[in-house]
């Protein structure tokens, strides 16, 4: 492929620089949801309740019937792109070229875990369903025997804008209590794995807090039982001082699923295209087919100080 009017850059290049900078880039969808590939223009998930548990085995196998809860989920299409006129190609001198080209794999790579702060964002708005057809953070959650359960917890705090570290531990020890005992469709516990794989998303104002109240020996002249009970992410996109959120990420379903249609792909209109030679402008566009949506709400507590 040709080079781009004597700076050295070529299409090819660009490319290479672009999937070096995404694949180097801090993400963490990949472990805050269970990716499913996909086929095909949507997918539907059967939320086939329970999985039975063992039991002695006696008079023979005792097969046991399924429920019907299930969604479909459609994949959506995104793209980036990036117009750059042929004169600054001819002047950059600088690489601001490659700069530009790297924030854009930067956005790329970020956006799913942008996708999930909405979810969370939104996630006890109406419309915003789980599978059991509630939002997905509701205090009504039921299905089958599992009884009525709440995964929308309002810990109390003095300013719910700055909570103090202790509060921020108390709301924590809350969160985890609540997510260990709830129970799936025929009443046994879905955390069967216990308090493992625990992780706190917060928005930037309670960060510092939430580091110190889960990393701390010593909170309030008080040996901190929660010391590396969790890890802290911060999300930048969380905007509500108020409300921060738990998940567990070691199940098989997460509380998120990434839904894998078309990985991301990055094309040029550079020199010799139509764009450069009508417009003089050179293009560079990413895109990708994918979607996020809602897993195991079982594995997502929302809580909002009060």
């Amino acid at each position: 492929m040709s080079a781009i009017v004597g700076t050295g850059l070529s299409a090819a290049g660009l490319k290479a620089e672009f999937f070096q900078r995404y694949d180097a880039t801090q993400t963490y969808f990949a472990d805050l949801s269970t990716r499913i590939p996909s086929t095909r223009d949507k997918e539907n998930y059967k939320w086939l309740g329970s999985i039975p548990k063992m039991r002695e085995w006696g008079t023979g196998r005792l097969a046991r019937g399924v429920r019907t809860e299930s969604f479909d989920v459609e994949n959506m299409k995104y793209e980036s792109t990036l117009e750059i006129d042929r004169d600054e190609i001819s002047d950059d001198q600088t690489g601001q070229i490659r700069i530009r080209v790297q924030e854009l794999a930067v956005r790329a790579a970020t956006h799913k875990d942008y996708l999930i702060s909405q979810l969370l964002i939104n996630g006890a708005s109406s419309g915003f369903n789980s599978y059991d057809g509630v939002s997905f953070f509701n205090d009504t959650h039921a299905s089958g025997a599992s009884g009525n359960q709440d995964n929308l917890l309002a810990p109390a705090a003095v300013a719910p804008t700055n909570p103090t570290v202790d509060e921020f531990k108390k709301a924590l020890k809350a969160s985890i209590s609540a997510m260990l005992a709830f129970r799936d469709d025929v009443g046994d516990p879905m955390s069967i794995s216990g308090g493992t794989g625990l992780v706190v998303v917060c928005p930037p104002s309670m960060y510092l807090t939430a580091l110190e109240a889960i990393n701390a020996t010593i909170i309030s002249n008080t040996t901190n039982v929660l010391a590396g009970a969790a890890r802290v992410i911060c999300f930048p996109w969380l905007t509500l001082a108020t409300t921060w959120y738990l998940l567990k990420t070691d199940a098989v379903i997460r509380p998120f699923i990434f839904q894998d249609r078309e990985p991301i792909e990055l094309t040029a209109l550079a020199e010799g295209s139509s764009e450069g030679f009508l417009r003089e402008k050179f293009l560079y566009g990413c895109r990708g087919r994918y979607r996020l949506t809602y897993g195991m709400w079982q594995y997502a507590v929302s809580n909002v100080f009060a």
